[in-house]
């Protein structure tokens, strides 16, 4: 039987994946020390004899090496998702992106019994891309936000460690994800201020900002696709939709996912050319040329995406009062 592993496997895209492995008769071994993760996203398959969960940090490699030592496919989810977070404390990306991915390496390295590492990045990678959709062989590679830099980092780290040390790599860059057990990201935001102030929307920048959103079903079945079909030895790959949906759109289907009337939407704070913060890429759509030639395509579009994701977290939070 394969033994995966899955970092931060409590946290948002992580949960989904653990069930998807769950479900295909995997042993899974979850590491995540539950600082944005939480035990209540695995409830569905917690009971599984399968399914084992580890209270632990990346950056202890003690934990690490035990838990590289259980598995054969290991999928690194985890890691500080908020790129906001890096211009006030760059460090918090460089000890929990970088440092945590290479002390997974090493064990990886010196154990040498996982034979595949699967990755997610980051479309912020690519910094403010010319090409519109962009490839994977787009470059120079130029991040603007600390966040970006510090998974570019990553993916470096992974390509020169796979080539190394002889084991299998896939890379996925991912658009916005968007879904049920989300607690950050701008659906969660909108929803979050909305309850709190019913008759106005605050909403960074210009509302002009126009990006991919993707559905986290579409993209766990992406990822599987790109590990069963991928022939490389390390593979990049795109994940996210074929459109792109602009954060003003994002504000009337939140209000309308709520039932609100007369929102007004201020767009405040942002900065001077649009965009709502230092490091916020503001025009963002992938090629996922690549994927589909393996045989994926997204279920959903940018809006049904973002209108499903919306409805299922206005439910969650509504239970959680």
């Amino acid at each position: 039987m394969r033994r995966a592993l899955v970092t931060g496997g409590a946290g948002f895209i992580g949960s989904h994946l653990v069930e998807e492995l769950a479900s295909r008769g995997f042993e899974v071994l979850v590491i995540d020390n539950l600082s944005g993760g939480d035990l209540k996203n695995l409830e569905s398959c917690l009971n599984d004899p399968n399914v084992k969960f580890v209270k632990g940090d990346l950056l202890d490699y003690e934990t690490v090496k035990k838990a590289v030592e259980e598995s054969t496919t290991i999928y690194h989810l985890a890691a500080n998702p908020e790129v906001r977070v890096g211009t006030r404390r760059p460090e918090v990306h460089y000890r929990q992106n970088v440092e945590a991915t290479f002390n997974l390496l090493e064990a990886v390295r010196k154990v040498g019994e996982a034979d595949t590492l699967v990755f997610t990045s980051t479309s912020t990678v690519y910094g403010e891309a010319t090409v519109i959709p962009t490839p994977e062989d787009y470059g120079p590679l130029k991040p603007i936000s600390v966040y970006g830099a510090s998974k570019l980092a990553c993916e470096s780290l992974i390509m020169a460690y796979a080539y190394t040390y002889g084991f299998r790599a896939l890379i996925y860059r991912l658009a916005n994800i968007v879904g049920p057990r989300s607690r950050h990201g701008i659906i969660y935001d909108f929803i979050k201020k909305l309850k709190s102030n019913p008759k106005e929307l605050r909403v960074l920048g210009d509302g002009r900002q126009n990006k991919s959103y993707l559905y986290v079903k579409d993209c766990i079945e992406a990822m599987m696709v790109g590990l069963e079909k991928s022939e490389e030895q390390v593979a990049i790959l795109n994940v996210g939709a074929e459109d792109q949906l602009e954060v003003r759109e994002i504000a009337e289907i939140v209000i309308e996912e709520m039932g609100l009337k007369g929102v007004k939407v201020a767009y405040v704070g942002g900065l001077e050319d649009g965009r709502g913060w230092v490091g916020d890429v503001k025009n963002m759509l992938l090629d996922i040329s690549k994927l589909k030639a393996l045989g994926w395509r997204p279920r959903h579009n940018c809006r049904e995406s973002v209108r499903l994701a919306a409805r299922e977290l206005i439910e969650e939070l509504n239970r959680s009062k």
